[in-house]
């Protein structure tokens, strides 16, 4: 590895992980306009959505440069596609996170509908996922990854509890029906980016190990997961 290779790495590496804290940020304000009616969050994270998408191609389009100029091979080559990959999942999560803010303004004609405290928890553990999927990349720790895929069913699992709350809401009120279905929505997003975090964790074990273990199913601390994408 070249001294100019490893400092454009380095740069590269930076900017992934700046864009992840920004879409981590954008994942917070939407949660924050869904269970406390913060339309103003949900405004700005549409916002910030165009910035996130204009970084996105800027970081491709390094990765590009970086494989025509220093055409890297074996373990340099990997690195390079799983900043690409890891940067277009992390455009695709912040896109989630707008259609969770938007979700939150089907709430504004239904101040009696109450957020099932459970998205909160779902929430907090997509988010510690993601983070956990850039720590994995950044540290080069391929268990660490693994515990990520492992996460995935706990997220899951949240989102099945969310199903049950609401379809009970709904059978009990109807007129609870529309801003239960906009919740439904928020949660389906929810673990999606819990799916894409996984993605993330999954090209790190490919980066360390050379191993694709998408469609494979990992034993962590008894218990079992399979990534869906």
């Amino acid at each position: 590895m070249t001294k100019h290779f490893q400092r454009d790495m380095d740069r590269l590496h930076g900017s992934i992980l700046a864009l992840s804290s920004r879409v981590e940020a954008m994942i917070d304000k939407a949660m924050l306009a869904l269970c406390d009616r913060r339309m103003d969050l949900a405004a700005e994270v549409t916002d910030e959505d165009y910035e996130v998408n204009q970084e996105e191609i800027r970081i491709e389009e390094e990765c590009l440069k970086m494989l025509a100029l220093h055409q890297p091979v074996a373990g340099d080559l990997r690195r390079i596609a799983a900043v690409l990959k890891i940067n277009n999942d992390l455009e695709r999560i912040a896109d989630l996170a707008v259609n969770i803010g938007e979700r939150s303004q089907g709430f504004s004609q239904f101040p009696e509908f109450q957020v099932p405290d459970r998205i909160r928890e779902m929430s907090t553990a997509a988010v510690s996922m993601l983070r956990s999927a850039l720590d994995s990349f950044v540290k080069m720790d391929p268990l660490l990854a693994r515990r990520v895929r492992a996460q995935d069913g706990e997220v899951n699992s949240h989102n099945v509890a969310i199903i049950n709350i609401l379809q009970e809401m709904m059978m009990e009120d109807s007129r609870l029906v529309i801003p239960a279905v906009h919740c439904f929505s928020a949660s389906r997003h929810l673990e999606r980016i819990g799916d894409l975090a996984t993605n993330i964790a999954e090209d790190v074990i490919y980066l360390v190990e050379g191993e694709i273990v998408r469609h494979q199913h990992d034993h962590i601390d008894g218990s079992t997961t399979a990534s869906r994408e």
